[in-house]
C-alpha cells in the first residue's frame, strides 16, 4: 500500500492514478465477497478503503492550501 508520506509528494495526477487504481481493486475485492469465493487477504478491502480515504484527505488539504495561498496574495 502507499504511505501518507509518498501521497504528500505526489503530484496531483499521480494522486488520480492511485485513486482509480484503488477503486478498481475495491471493485474487485468486493465481488470476490459477494460471489462467496473467500478473499486472498481478508483485511485488504478495509486496508483499500483506509487508502482511499488518506487519498481523499490529502487532495482536500491540498486544494485547502492552494486556496489559502490565492486569498493571501489578493490581499496584497
Amino acid at each position: 500500500m502507499v504511505k501518507k508520506k509518498d501521497l504528500k509528494n505526489m503530484g496531483n495526477e499521480e494522486i488520480e492514478k492511485t485513486l482509480k487504481e484503488l477503486k478498481m481493486e475495491l471493485i474487485k475485492a468486493n465481488s470476490q465477497v459477494a460471489s462467496g469465493s473467500a478473499p486472498k487477504n481478508p483485511g485488504q478491502i478495509r486496508q483499500i478503503k483506509k487508502t482511499i480515504a488518506r487519498i481523499i484527505t490529502i487532495q482536500k488539504e491540498k486544494s485547502v492550501d492552494k486556496k489559502t495561498k490565492e486569498e493571501g496574495k489578493k490581499d496584497e
